[in-house]
């Protein structure tokens, strides 16, 4: 049995990595991709994580399967193609440590998934079923992502989704606002930034945000990112904000992803019962994930610079 998995995007991420002798721009390879992230960061600390998602039959493909295998995650679910290449994104990095991406997929081996390939029992083994819109871009991915996922709600399984917006991959935003809108009627726990929230609800007040989002959707708990700031959440009727702790942050690749896995691991550590859980029990486990969060950025890349429980652990005892 599996605690979770994932359906969705894998790629490598080129991260900058200083100029050479000539004086030109290096990048270092990373894996990457936010519901492998989630996947690898969970299975590092302790979870049993799947994954479900597809990758070229080719040196970087090999590499991520590698990676996923000797981050603990279960890779039955990772179909290595031989016509397509493996998807890549070059990050580009701001002075504070914020990132812009430029993705290589046209089409990459992820948007090439079909609902026959989804291995039907990772999603019937797993207690969560994660997602983002990433794998909703195009087809046949998205076809093999809304398989999943409502195979999982007809499982009776949790399903979680992280919209994480990419306007560059979309054809239009009215495409990528009407695609999310269908993965948030599938969802139980949506994870979001602040801007994704303005994008979907036209508001940038979260109470009011959250509220409409709850109302039109019916769901349970939405969590909010909110960078140095913290999160914020909506269980049901009650808001609260979690505070977070600035860091001297180098990369935020991967930050959202972190914080997700740190909020899951701990829900999960609970008991994953969505009907148990009141606000007190949230915000500690919100608290967690700032914390997760925020470590993932002291580093670049994604998975690689997924913290241990046991930094998380200190750096919560260190700040409160």
């Amino acid at each position: 049995m599996l605690d979770a998995a994932a359906v969705g995007e894998v790629l490598i991420d080129f991260t900058p990595a200083g100029t050479n002798e000539y004086g030109y721009q290096s990048f270092s390879a990373n894996p990457g991709g936010a519901p492998a992230n989630v996947m690898a960061a969970l299975a590092k600390w302790g979870r049993k994580a799947g994954f479900i998602g597809k990758v070229g039959k080719d040196t970087f493909g090999e590499f991520l399967q590698q990676v996923l295998e000797q981050a603990g995650v279960d890779t039955r679910g990772l179909v290595l193609s031989e016509p397509c290449r493996t998807t890549l994104a070059f990050v580009h990095l701001q002075a504070d440590g914020d990132r812009s991406f430029s993705f290589y997929r046209s089409p990459g081996a992820d948007m090439m998934l079909t609902p026959e390939e989804v291995r039907e029992e990772i999603v019937a083994e797993a207690g969560l079923l994660h997602f983002g819109s990433v794998s909703l871009t195009d087809e046949p991915s998205a076809a093999a992502t809304l398989h999943a996922i409502r195979l999982a709600r007809g499982l009776g399984k949790l399903v979680s989704f992280d919209p994480n917006l990419r306007p560059a991959l979309w054809k239009s935003l009215d495409e990528a606002k009407a695609r999310i809108r269908e993965g948030l009627e599938l969802a139980h726990i949506v994870k979001l930034s602040e801007e994704e929230l303005e994008f979907l609800t036209g508001e940038k007040n979260l109470e009011t945000g959250t509220e409409l989002l709850c109302r039109e959707f019916r769901t349970p708990l939405i969590l909010v990112t909110l960078g140095a700031e913290g999160s914020f959440f909506r269980l049901g009727g009650e808001c609260r904000r979690v505070p977070g702790r600035p860091v001297q942050a180098v990369d935020t690749t991967g930050a959202g992803d972190c914080y997700l896995a740190g909020f899951l691991h701990k829900f999960l550590e609970a008991g994953g019962a969505l009907e148990q859980l009141d606000a007190a029990a949230v915000q500690s486990m919100a608290a967690f994930a700032n914390a997760a969060g925020a470590l993932i950025t002291l580093s670049k890349g994604a998975i690689p610079a997924i913290p241990q429980l046991t930094d998380i652990e200190a750096f919560l005892a260190q700040h409160g």
